[in-house]
C-alpha cells in the first residue's frame, strides 16, 4: 500500500483534501492539542510495534466486523477516535473483486457528509458492544477440575491431526513458526511419558523433531547469516517473506534448545547458537539493548530507487554473460556463488539446491508472481551424510567447507545494501530474548566435548550468553524502569518512548527474569499492576488512556503467546519459589486468571496451546524444587547448576543460594524461610550441595553433578527428609 496508494499523487490529494491522515501514533496526540478543523474525519496508520493497545482496538473492530484482520490496518475515525470503517489491504484500483483505496475514500467521504449521525452511532455502539465482551471476567475462582488436563489433551489432538508429515509443521501455507504449538506438544509428550505412555510421547516428539528439522532446513532459514525470516509462502519452508522479528528469534531459539535438551542431537543447539549469534553480531546496540527487527526489503544496488523482497538474501548460479560484464560492479547483489565459491561452487550448489534458472520451483505457492525467476533462496534437500559419502569425505570436513563457503558468501553479502534495520529496543521482546540467553548459558554446557562449530555459528564459550541476557537486562533497568513507580516504558529509541508497558512489557520481561535467575542470575521486577481485581485475568493496557477506547484481556498464543499464558506461567513458577501467604497469593492469581478463559479453553484450546500449558501446571499439586547451596561463582557451582537443568522438565523450579551472601539470604528469609534455613543447615564452604524437594521436603543432599543428574532422571519423587 505504501507503493501503490500512499505514493500515489491522486491518492495523496484525496487524503489531503478530505482527511487528516496519520501514519504515526505519536500524532494522536497532536490532534487533541491543536485546534484541527474536525470537519473531516482521520484515516490512522498504526504502528502497532508502537503502540499495540492502539492497535489492538481498532483491530478487534475490523475483525468483529468484517470477520478477518491483518495489516496494514487502515481504519477511518471520527474525530473522538470512534471507529466508522475499516479494513486491511486496498489496491489502488477496483480489481480481485474488492473496491480500490480510491473507491473507498470517496465513500467514506460520501457517507461522512450525508450520513454523518448515522456512521458515528454505528462506530459508537460497535466499541460499546466489544467493550461489554471484551472485559470477561470469571464465574468462579478457579477451573474445574479435569478441565485443564481435557484443554490440554485437545490442543494436542487437534495440532496433530493438522500435522504435515510431508513437510512438518502444523497446518498449511502460508506457514508461521508458531513457536507455543512446539511448546505444548513438547509439554504432552513429557507428560505422556510421565503417565506410562511411551509410544504417544514419542509420536508427538516425532512430529516436533521433523517440524524443527524441515525449518531449519528451509529458506525460512537464513544459512548464510542466521536466524530465521519470518514465515514462509508455501508449504515447504522454502520462499519466505524475509522480515526478521526478534520476536521469533527469542521463541525459535527456546524451543531448539528444548528439543536439544530432550534429544542431545547437536542439530538443535547448532540452529539455537545460529539465531543467537546472529542477534549478538547484528541486533544488539553499544549499551546492550536488542534490536525489533530487520525489513524484508532492500535495494538491489546502491542508488537504486526501489526496494524490493528479499534482494539481500538472494542468490544467482551461473557467471556473469560478457556482454554483461561491466554491470558487475554495480549489481553487487547479483555475484554470482560460482564467482564467489570457485572449486567447491558445484558442492554448495547441490547442498543448497542452487540452480541457473532459479530454485523457488518447489510449490506453486513458492513463487506465484515470477518475482524470484532465476534467483535462488538457499534451502536444504539431502542429507549431509549421504553427499559426503558420494563425494569420499569424512562429514567433518563436508561441513567445514560448507562454512568456508557460507563465510564467503556472507562477506560478499555485507557490500550489499543491507534492510532498513528498525533499532527500537521493545521491552517484551527483549523478554523473550533474555529469556533464551539466559537458558542458552547452562543447556550448551551439555553438548559434547570437542564439539565443532562452522560458520554462521561462532562456537563462543555458553557463559557469554548469560553475559548478553544481563546486559539486555541491565538496558531496560536503566532506561524503561522506574524504580520509584515499579512501572516500564514501553520501547526505546534515541529515548525512551511515551508509551506505558503493556501487559506483555511485564508478562515476557518477568519470564525472561525468572530464567535469567534460574539459570543463574538474580531475580527482581515481580509486579502485579495489571490485574484486574474484580475480573481476574489481566488487561492488556494500564487503562490510563483515555483515546484508548478498550481495554482487552488476550489470551490468544499466536506468532508471539498472549501476555494472560505468560502471566499464568509466571505465576505457577513464583508459587514453588515463594513460600506462605505469598505463595497462596500467587496460586489464587493464577486460578483465578485462568478461570476467566474457561470457555476458551473447553471450546477453542488450539487458540491458546501455551494456556492449556499453564493450566495444567497450575493443576499439578507441586512442582519439583531444585535447591542449590553453595558459594558462587564458582566452576563448581556453575557445573552443579548446568546439572540442575540437564533434563527437560517444565514443572521444575531450580533456586540457588549462596549462605555468605548477606543480600541472598535476607531474600530468601523474607520471601521463603525454607529456603534460607536449607541454606543455612547444608551449607559446606569446600562443596556446592543439591537438594531435591517436592513442595521443600527434599531427598537427602548429593554433591556432584553426577548424583544430582541421576537424581533428576529418576521419575521417583518421593522425600526422604
Amino acid at each position: 500500500m505504501e507503493v501503490e496508494s500512499f505514493e500515489n499523487e491522486e491518492v495523496a490529494k484525496l487524503l489531503n483534501d478530505w482527511f487528516v491522515s496519520i501514519k504515526s501514533l505519536t500524532n494522536l496526540g497532536v490532534l487533541k492539542a491543536f485546534d484541527l478543523p474536525y470537519s473531516s474525519d482521520m484515516l490512522l496508520q498504526v504502528d502497532r510495534e508502537e503502540r499495540p493497545d492502539v492497535d489492538k482496538v481498532y483491530m478487534t473492530y475490523v475483525q468483529a466486523l468484517y470477520g478477518g484482520g491483518g495489516w496494514p490496518l487502515s481504519v477511518f475515525l471520527s474525530p473522538d477516535l470512534k471507529p466508522l470503517m475499516g479494513g486491511t489491504y486496498f489496491p489502488p484500483e477496483d480489481k480481485y473483486g474488492r473496491p480500490g483505496f480510491k473507491t473507498i475514500l470517496r465513500k467514506v467521504k460520501d457517507a461522512w457528509d450525508n450520513k454523518r449521525e448515522m456512521i458515528v452511532k454505528s462506530g459508537a455502539f460497535a466499541i460499546e458492544q466489544l467493550s461489554e465482551a471484551l472485559s470477561a471476567s470469571a464465574g468462579s475462582n478457579q477451573l474445574p477440575d479435569g478441565l485443564a488436563q481435557n484443554a490440554l489433551r485437545l490442543c494436542a489432538e487437534q495440532l496433530s491431526n493438522s500435522y504435515d508429515s510431508r513437510f512438518g509443521g502444523f497446518g498449511s501455507a502460508p506457514k508461521f513458526p508458531r513457536p507455543v504449538e512446539i511448546q505444548l506438544m513438547l509439554y504432552q509428550s513429557k507428560k505422556l511419558e510421565e503417565s506410562g505412555k511411551p509410544g504417544e510421547a514419542k509420536e508427538s516428539l516425532k512430529m516436533v523433531f521433523f517440524s524443527l528439522q524441515c525449518m531449519a532446513r528451509g529458506g525460512m532459514h537464513d544459512h548464510v547469516g542466521g536466524g530465521f525470516h519470518r514465515y514462509s509462502v508455501d508449504e515447504c519452508w522454502h520462499v519466505p517473506h524475509f522480515e526478521k522479528m526478534l520476536y521469533d528469534q527469542g521463541q525459535l531459539a527456546n524451543v531448539y534448545l528444548d528439543a536439544f535438551f530432550i534429544s542431545r542431537d547437536i542439530l538443535y543447539s547448532f540452529i539455537s547458537r545460529d539465531i543467537l549469534d546472529y542477534l549478538r553480531r547484528d541486533m544488539i546496540g553499544s549499551e546492550g539493548g536488542i534490536f525489533s527487527a530487520e525489513d524484508a526489503d532492500s535495494a538491489e544496488f546502491e542508488g537504486a530507487t526501489r526496494k524490493k523482497e528479499g534482494a539481500f538474501y538472494i542468490w544467482t548460479s551461473k557467471e556473469f554473460p560478457p556482454y554483461l560484464k561491466f554491470l558487475k560492479n554495480m549489481l553487487i547483489f547479483m555475484f554470482k556463488i560460482d564467482d564467489i565459491l570457485g572449486e567447491h561452487a558445484s558442492l554448495f550448489k547441490e547442498h543448497y539446491y542452487v540452480k541457473p534458472s532459479g530454485n523457488c520451483d518447489l510449490s506453486s505457492m513458492s513463487d506465484p508472481h515470477k518475482e524470484f525467476k532465476g534467483k535462488n533462496v538457499l534451502i536444504e534437500r539431502n542429507d549431509s551424510s549421504a553427499l559426503a559419502s558420494k563425494l569420499g569425505m569424512s562429514i567433518q570436513e563436508y561441513l567445514d567447507i560448507l562454512g568456508e563457503c557460507k563465510k564467503k558468501l556472507f562477506d560478499v553479502r555485507a557490500k550489499r545494501p543491507r534492510p532498513h534495520l528498525d533499532d527500537k529496543v521493545i521491552v517484551s521482546w527483549n523478554g523473550l530474548a533474555i529469556s533464551s540467553f539466559a537458558k542458552a548459558s547452562k543447556i550448551l554446557k551439555g553438548e559434547p566435548q570437542g564439539t565443532n562449530f562452522n560458520f554462521p555459528v561462532v562456537g563462543c564459550d555458553p557463559k557469554e550468553y548469560m553475559e548478553v541476557a544481563e546486559k539486555a537486562a541491565n538496558f531496560i533497568r536503566r532506561h524503561l524502569y522506574n524504580e520509584q513507580t515499579r512501572r516500564l516504558q514501553h520501547s526505546f529509541r534515541n529515548g525512551p518512548s511515551n508509551a506505558p508497558g503493556f501487559l506483555d512489557d511485564y508478562a515476557f520481561l518477568i519470564s525472561g527474569l525468572l530464567d535469567l535467575y534460574e539459570f543463574g542470575g538474580s531475580t527482581d521486577w515481580l509486579d502485579e499492576l495489571f490485574l484486574d481485581r474484580e475480573g481476574g485475568a489481566y488487561f492488556n493496557t494500564p487503562g490510563e488512556d483515555p483515546s484508548v477506547l478498550l481495554r482487552v484481556k488476550e489470551d490468544h498464543d499466536g506468532a508471539e503467546p498472549s501476555g494472560n499464558s505468560v502471566s499464568a506461567i509466571n505465576l505457577v513458577r513464583l508459587v514453588s519459589m515463594v513460600s506462605g501467604s505469598k505463595s497462596d497469593h500467587y496460586r489464587q492469581n493464577g486460578e483465578h486468571l485462568l478461570a476467566v478463559f474457561e470457555s476458551r479453553l473447553k471450546e477453542m484450546a488450539m487458540a491458546v496451546p501455551l494456556m492449556c500449558c499453564a493450566a495444567d501446571m497450575l493443576s499439578i499439586p507441586s512442582r519439583k524444587q531444585v535447591v542449590l547451596v553453595g558459594h558462587k561463582p564458582s566452576e563448581e557451582f556453575e557445573n552443579m547448576l548446568a546439572a540442575a537443568h540437564a533434563s527437560y522438565d517444565p514443572n521444575k523450579t531450580v533456586i540457588h543460594i549462596d549462605p555468605t551472601n548477606t543480600a541472598e539470604m535476607e531474600f530468601w528469609e523474607t520471601n521463603n524461610n525454607k529456603v534460607a534455613l536449607m541454606a543455612r543447615n547444608n551449607f559446606a564452604a569446600d562443596k556446592v550441595v543439591a537438594l531435591v524437594c517436592q513442595s521443600f521436603s527434599c531427598r537427602p543432599p548429593v554433591s556432584s553433578p553426577e548424583s544430582l543428574q541421576h537424581m533428576l532422571s529418576n521419575k521417583s519423587t518421593s522425600s526422604s527428609v
